[in-house]
């Protein structure tokens, strides 16, 4: 019975190995040509799930040409969180991937107290309105007032995918925030447009981060698309994804996210960071298209921008 429950809920990807990865060992076949995540393959050797010309094989065993490898694909069983009803913004949709705007205040998943409520709550009960079964599985996070893209992938094979492409630099995420100071200063100090300065844990308070000599490698690039008396409107992208990096750096540099009161101050304009994910760039997965989405402007950071405008 249990065979043919696991046989109903499962399917088989078959590859033919091509002449260029004669004598490559199984699993690094499985991760640089499949693109099989390490928990996955861990996963798939360890239930037998793999199989060369029909049986089942280990790690270590040699490829070659012409020989067929076959993984077992298991469907989803669970969403991986409670459904929640609760409006979503669907940006973009495809059988591979889904990209929602974010609204401040929410968190993309469960973390630490808060198990419900947040943006994969909803997008689980989304997918269960429609009759899909699908894990939620974000790409990436946004602090909890940040708002603006998150992409989802639908399955175990596209999030792998999508995680190779951003290793790669292939997943590109724009950003923008209204800032406060004065960005001339924050140009002459980095007139390149790029701040390469370490983030670290700050010792004394462990939900906060610094820059810090010994701290992780962070390179963050500006670019100034308005300014004014008050605030000024940045663009930023990231070579590294660490915990509040932009907002880090920009309070740092002297021109901290306005209304981020973690790492700058209170604000009468806004009442919390304005800070947006603008823009996703990334490559489908499955028919290799390049795909651009961006969200609009939340109403209290469209404000400000007006603000700016008029000044």
């Amino acid at each position: 019975m249990k065979g043919k429950r696991r046989e109903k809920n499962s399917s088989l990807k078959k590859y033919i190995v091509a002449a260029r990865y004669d004598g490559m060992e199984l699993e690094q076949y499985l991760k640089e040509v499949m693109s099989v995540s390490a928990r996955q393959r861990q996963k798939l050797f360890f239930s037998r799930g793999v199989y060369v010309n029909g049986s089942s094989a280990h790690t270590k065993r040699l490829l070659k040409a012409g020989d067929m490898v076959a993984i077992r694909q298991f469907k989803d069983t669970g969403y991986g969180v409670v459904p929640e009803e609760g409006a979503v913004e669907v940006l973009y949709e495809d059988n591979e991937v889904i990209v929602l705007n974010k609204p401040a205040g929410m968190l993309v998943h469960p973390a630490g107290q808060t198990g419900s409520g947040t943006l994969a709550n909803y997008l689980a009960h989304y997918f269960k309105v429609k009759g899909q079964m699908v894990t939620i599985r974000p790409l990436h996070r946004l602090d909890r007032d940040t708002t603006g893209c998150v992409l989802f992938a639908k399955s175990s094979e596209v999030q792998a995918k999508l995680e190779a492409s951003l290793a790669a630099g292939r997943l590109h995420r724009k950003y923008e925030a209204v800032v406060s100071g004065d960005v001339a200063l924050l140009q002459a100090k980095f007139p390149e447009g790029t701040i390469n300065l370490p983030i670290g844990r700050n010792p004394l308070q462990p939900n906060r981060r610094q820059v810090m000599a010994g701290g992780k490698e962070a390179v963050t690039h500006f670019q100034v698309l308005k300014q004014g008396r008050e605030h000024s409107l940045l663009q930023l992208t990231l070579e590294t994804g660490r915990t509040h990096q932009i907002r880090v750096h920009l309070a740092h540099a002297g021109c901290p996210v306005a209304g981020d009161r973690m790492y700058g101050s209170r604000s009468r304009a806004i009442r919390r960071q304005a800070l947006h994910g603008a823009e996703l760039d990334f490559w489908q997965p499955a028919t290799g298209r390049r795909i651009v989405v961006k969200a609009p402007y939340p109403e209290d950071m469209q404000e400000l921008i007006n603000i700016i405008d008029a000044e």
